[in-house]
Formats: C-alpha cells, sequence, structure tokens
C-alpha cells in the first residue's frame, strides 16, 4: 500500500513539476511541448497493450478456466467490452468539457477580451483535471495485477505525460491576468486529482479480484482513447508531424525494453 501512495503522489506530482518548468520558462516551444508529450504517447501507449491489455485477457482466462467455462472466449469479451466502455467513458467527458487542442492555442488570439480569455483558460485547465481521473485510475488499476514493475512503469507513463500539461497551462494563466499564487494551486489541483484517481483504481481492483481483467481492459481503455483523440492530435497540430511521429516510436521502444528488462 505505501508504494501505491508514493507512486500515486509521484503521478500527480509530475504535474507540479511541470508547472514549475512552466513558471521558469513561460513560453515553452511548441517543438519541444511535441517531442515531449509524443514520447509520453508512445510509453502510454505501450503501457496501455502491454500492461493493461495483454493482462485483462491472461487474468480473466485464468478466472474463467478456473470455473470451467469457455475461458478464451469470455476473457476476450470482457477485455473487448472493458476496453470500449473505457474509451467511451472519455468520450462522455469529452462531451463535457472542449477537447484539449482545441483551447491549447488561446495565447495565440491576437486581441482577446481578458475575461474571455481566463474562461477558455479554465475550461482547459478543468478538461485537463477531468482527464486525469481516469489515467490516475490506469496507474492505480496497473497494482491490482500483482507486477509491481509493471505498474510502475504505467504510472511512469501517465507521470511523463503529467509535466508537459503541467508546462503548458501556466503560460496561458498568467496571460490571462491571474496571479501566481492562485495559479500554481490551480496547477496543483489537476496533479491532485490524478493521486485521487490512483488510490480508487488501486482500492477497485483491491475489493475484488473478480473485476481485475475489465478494470484492467477499461483503464486500457482510457489510455487509447486519450492517445488517439487527444494527445497525437494536439502533437501533429503545429508542423511537427515527423518529429512527433519519431518521438512516439521511441517512447514506445523504450517502454518495451522497459517491459522486457523490468517485467
Amino acid at each position: 500500500m505505501e508504494i501505491v501512495f508514493l507512486t500515486a503522489l509521484g503521478v500527480g506530482g509530475a504535474t507540479i513539476i511541470g508547472a514549475l518548468f512552466g513558471f521558469a520558462f513561460k513560453k515553452i516551444s511548441h517543438t519541444f511541448s511535441d517531442i515531449m508529450l509524443s514520447f509520453a504517447a508512445g510509453v502510454m501507449l505501450a503501457a496501455a497493450v502491454l500492461g493493461l491489455i495483454l493482462p485483462s485477457l491472461d487474468h480473466g482466462l485464468s478466472i474463467f478456466s478456473a470455473e470451467g467455462i469457455s475461458a478464451k472466449l469470455l476473457a476476450l469479451l470482457m477485455t473487448v467490452v472493458g476496453v470500449f466502455a473505457g474509451a467511451l467513458c472519455v468520450n462522455l467527458i469529452d462531451k463535457l468539457v472542449p477537447h484539449l487542442h482545441r483551447i491549447t492555442g488561446v495565447d495565440q488570439e491576437s486581441h482577446p477580451d481578458k475575461t474571455a480569455q481566463l474562461n477558455k483558460v479554465l475550461l482547459f485547465v478543468m478538461a485537463i483535471a477531468i482527464h486525469n481521473l481516469p489515467e490516475g485510475i490506469a496507474a492505480g488499476v496497473g497494482f491490482g495485477t500483482g507486477n509491481t514493475s509493471e505498474a510502475l512503469i504505467i504510472a511512469g507513463g501517465i507521470a511523463l505525460q503529467n509535466v508537459p500539461e503541467g508546462m503548458v497551462i501556466i503560460g496561458p494563466m498568467l496571460a490571462g491576468g491571474m496571479n501566481h499564487r492562485r495559479t500554481f494551486v490551480i496547477a496543483m489541483a489537476t496533479g491532485v486529482v490524478e493521486v485521487l484517481g490512483t488510490l480508487l483504481g488501486y482500492f477497485a481492483v483491491s475489493i475484488s479480484t473478480v473485476i481485475l481483467p475489465f478494470a484492467l481492459a477499461f483503464a486500457g481503455g482510457t489510455m487509447l482513447y486519450v492517445i488517439s483523440d487527444e494527445m497525437i492530435p494536439e502533437t501533429h497540430a503545429h508542423g511537427h508531424e515527423r518529429g512527433a511521429t519519431y518521438a512516439l516510436l521511441v517512447g514506445f521502444c523504450v517502454m518495451l525494453i522497459f517491459d522486457l528488462l523490468l517485467g
């Protein structure tokens, strides 16, 4: 339990670290943020498949085989349903809040009204906070497999993604007229959401191992949705598509290496 709590703090703390970078470098270049975000997307993509979806199948097979049921079919069904349930959950969130890549350009508007600008920025921050909840759940659910090293790699990939997220929310809030203290508190709150999500995911699978296959697939589905719908479009929106693509491949391969050596 101690390592789960420390991991939750680390995952949420990554947003705060990014925010501190955001204060130090108020204008982060799109090239740097796109490369960082793409690398994190590659790590998360591999983590979703290797650390969540495939283990979901394995655990489903073991559960249903023990009960003498047609294990392969039911395990596959539970995993597929879990993946789509996770994706639909984030899809519902997207209908309630704006897409991240549609709002990150708020600082590029020529002469924005301060109030309107700040409202858009706060919507952007709220979107990040809400998206952090399923990401935190994914980090917590990973510990349900019993493979601590793999769970830590999943959490590491999510934390890595949180650094550029924390960086990009600082500049727009300051530009909108918000003072440094309140800006930092709001950035910290987005990280706290991820801490709560991590603990929620861990306790959910601790209550019953029967839900573990579905929970793993659900978490994997949320990550796949965020990668495809938010991260990749954002990294391809500023003319750095080639570099972003290779950064994603590097991140994916780094995760493969860690999974082989530490899994």
